[in-house]
């Protein structure tokens, strides 16, 4: 047994063995700070090691955490307000302006006038809305102001254009609003004589009958002017019509024209419309009704005998005015398109939000979860 020399210390081996616990001193310390120790060292990482910057971050802008429902699915991008605005302007502008060509085409359409053939009822410059349905819903009467196709109405061995299906007068309606294709020789007057009627010139006291029944046409007439210095007698053929213009001595009208095969003439089916209002300039708007002497019930009896006329006096050529018509700039139709199309607008876009919810509701029935209708709902705003 060896002594010990007081003040010293026994070997204790090398310094790293001095510096460092033993292996089995260490997993005894490990066994006996616990299990919660332990799972918090597993938790922190290495000893001495600090977190990098992108743990602290967490996870990435625009990736879905660690399991959760919307794990691969693509981020949703949002529709820019700009990019709206300016797909809500397109659809409204197109759904105006095809009701535009609607309306133009199939319902009213506004005429110029160039000519005083019609004065006092219609001046120069005047606009009016013709109205190319009324007679759709009842037959052509006595005293309209109407609106007719001159390409050959006059003589009826000339065939008249011949009507174009539904697709065809849309595509000329379209072209003739922005001032293409041929509108035609387009005559706006007043009917006298019905199919069937007598129409003569002139009684005892200068007036032209109708059946034997003299017309009152003072309310209309240029003032001053007699109702015709021309005399005619004549029994209007079926399906044609006797016209007349309200400025007699310039109007060139059916009495200028009855030695033409039709004898003065026009084919019913040549009529546009009917011309109901005077709209503009805005101190000369008014309604263009019937005037009261064709109310009168005597002018439906065919049984009366005209008054005798023989020969038509011949007009100055040079002095009538035929009343041809201008189409109006198309600021009225699209007018009118722009304001049915607005309400047609919200119409479709709540058709197609409430489609898109749709939609969305199915994706969120098939395990798409909340971030899925909270995605959707984005995409609809």
């Amino acid at each position: 047994m060896r002594g010990v020399t007081p003040g010293a210390e026994p070997d204790a081996g090398s310094d790293d063995n001095a510096e460092s616990p033993s292996p089995d001193l260490d997993q005894a310390a490990t066994s006996a700070a616990g299990p919660a120790d332990a799972g918090a060292q597993r938790q922190a990482g290495p000893a001495g090691s600090a977190a990098s910057p992108d743990d602290a971050k967490g996870p990435a802008a625009g990736e879905a955490p660690a399991g959760s429902g919307t794990a691969g699915r693509k981020p949703v991008v949002r529709r820019s307000r700009g990019a709206r605005f300016l797909r809500e302007l397109v659809i409204l502008v197109v759904i105006a302006l095809v009701i535009a060509v609607v309306i133009k085409t199939y319902a009213i359409q506004a005429f110029f006038i160039p000519s005083g053939s019609m004065e006092n009822t219609l001046e120069i410059n005047d606009r009016v809305l013709v109205n190319k349905i009324v007679y759709d819903t009842r037959s052509i009467h006595r005293g309209d102001i109407v609106v007719f196709n001159g390409d050959g109405s006059w003589d009826p061995a000339e065939p008249l254009p011949a009507n174009s299906n539904f697709a065809e007068k849309f595509v000329s309606g379209f072209a003739s609003m922005f001032g293409f294709g041929h509108p035609g020789d387009i005559l706006i007057k007043r009917v006298i004589g019905l199919p069937g009627d007598t129409v003569a010139c002139c009684d005892a006291e200068g007036r032209v009958t109708v059946n034997g029944v003299p017309l009152n046409e003072q309310s209309y007439l240029y003032p001053g002017a007699a109702p015709s210095q021309d005399r005619f007698n004549i029994i209007v053929p079926q399906g044609r019509l006797w016209v007349m213009g309200d400025n007699r001595s310039i109007s060139d009208d059916s009495r200028d024209h009855e030695g033409d095969p039709g004898g003065g003439t026009v084919p019913e089916n040549s009529v546009i419309g009917r011309a109901f209002v005077i709209i503009w300039p805005p101190g000369r708007w008014r309604i263009l009704p019937i005037p009261a002497t064709f109310e009168q019930p005597k002018l439906n009896s065919s049984s009366s005998t005209a008054a005798a006329g023989t020969t038509p006096a011949g007009a100055n050529a040079d002095a009538v005015l035929s009343a041809r018509l201008e189409p109006s700039s198309p600021a009225l139709p699209l007018s009118l398109g722009f304001a049915a199309a607005i309400p047609v607008s919200w119409l479709q876009r709540k058709v197609r939000r409430r489609a898109a919810r749709r939609r969305a509701a199915r994706r969120v029935g098939g395990g798409g979860g909340r971030p899925a209708l909270a995605a959707s709902r984005r995409e609809l705003t």
